[in-house]
């Protein structure tokens, strides 16, 4: 009988370990999670909203100078070159003196100049006699005003020739400047010192571009060619800034197939006060538009994604904190376009969410 009791004994006894062990247990999983001060300053949040769906289309093209911003440069004259102060690339300002010729054209402009003022200055001397002569009666008015004639003539012909010095820049020793017409960059050179240029040339010597707003050209596939509108949002990076995103506007769209790449070009303005896009780089390019739907939509930074699934932290207080699961239907810049899982409204936390998350499931 004692055997019988101590067996019991030992049974409760071993029931009560059990039970306490469940209720230490169940203690440590309902434990709440509780955001500190710190970390509640430093958490973001953003509320779940409806949006139009958005699409993205990614294409490849290359910036371009403004062309309305692009000067082709040509010399004047002939001659041999005897200096070229610039060099590819260069940013240079109106004005700037690129390049100086020598020039047998200048050196006859030069003898003009100074034939035209020996004959104003005769002209004028024949005008004084024949004014003096008609004071004394010696000819007549008609001779006077034939005078006058003659004199007009000679400085309408030197203020030709002075005219054609500012053109063409002219300084003494038969030289010829060639100047910038407009401030930017030296984008393309056909010239060097001790050259020896025709006077019947008729390719440029410089292009120069200004360069503070450039074009970005995608190459529009033909498969996606009614998608693209005037006026859709684009974002534009390059290869030699990968991190640094451009952004603009479709402003142009060329209605014409390329029959060589099979594609359309749509042009994008943008702004380039850093001068980091150059002419000719190439350019991958994003072009943004709206589906007919809309959508429950959150931003990107708020998704974690684990164990092959996504998931979102949704917060009500510091004390009240839920891991939920979502699907993400398509992520668009930074936003991210929620099929299921998420209601509108729901906030769900942008900053700290990894944090959080790893406190709350590992």
């Amino acid at each position: 009988m004692m055997k019988h009791k101590l067996i019991i004994g030992i049974a409760v006894l071993g029931l009560a370990t059990i039970s306490c062990k469940k209720e230490a247990e169940n203690s440590e999983i309902n434990t709440s999670f509780v955001l500190s001060d710190a970390m509640l300053k430093t958490t973001t949040t953003a509320l779940a909203e409806k949006l139009p769906l958005k699409n993205e289309l990614k294409f490849y093209g290359k910036i371009t100078a403004d062309n309305n911003k692009a000067i082709d440069v040509y010399p004047l004259v002939g001659g041999n070159v005897v200096q070229v102060n610039v060099e590819l690339g260069d940013y240079v300002k109106k004005g700037q003196v690129l390049a100086i010729i020598k020039s047998t054209d200048v050196a006859d402009i030069e003898k003009d100049l100074i034939d035209a003022n020996s004959e104003l200055l005769v002209a004028k001397n024949k005008l004084k006699v024949a004014q003096e002569l008609f004071e004394g009666k010696l000819n007549s008015e008609s001779d006077v005003l034939e005078s006058k004639s003659e004199v007009s003539k000679a400085q309408s012909q030197l203020s030709k020739i002075q005219e054609m010095y500012k053109i063409y820049n002219i300084k003494k020793g038969s030289l010829y400047q060639v100047t910038a017409p407009i401030s930017g960059f030296i984008i393309q050179k056909s010239i060097n010192q001790d050259m020896l240029l025709r006077s019947d040339r008729s390719e440029n010597i410089f292009d120069i571009a200004e360069i503070s707003e450039v074009w970005a050209m995608a190459n529009i596939n033909e498969i996606d060619i009614n998608k693209v509108k005037l006026g859709i949002d684009a974002e534009v990076t390059t290869l030699g800034n990968p991190e640094k995103v451009f952004k603009g506007k479709v402003d142009k769209i060329f209605n014409i197939i390329d029959p060589e790449t099979k594609a359309m070009k749509a042009r994008v303005k943008l702004q380039n006060t850093s001068f980091l896009l150059k002419p000719d780089m190439t350019a991958s390019i994003k072009l943004f538009f709206n589906d007919d739907e809309t959508m429950m939509a959150v931003p990107s930074a708020a998704i974690i994604f684990d164990k092959s699934k996504n998931f979102v932290m949704l917060f009500k207080d510091r004390h009240n904190i839920e891991t939920r699961s979502v699907e993400v239907f398509r992520q668009v810049g930074n936003i991210s376009y929620i099929s299921s899982g998420l209601d509108e409204n729901d906030k769900v936390i942008t900053n700290n969410q990894l944090f959080i998350y790893s406190a709350l499931n590992d």
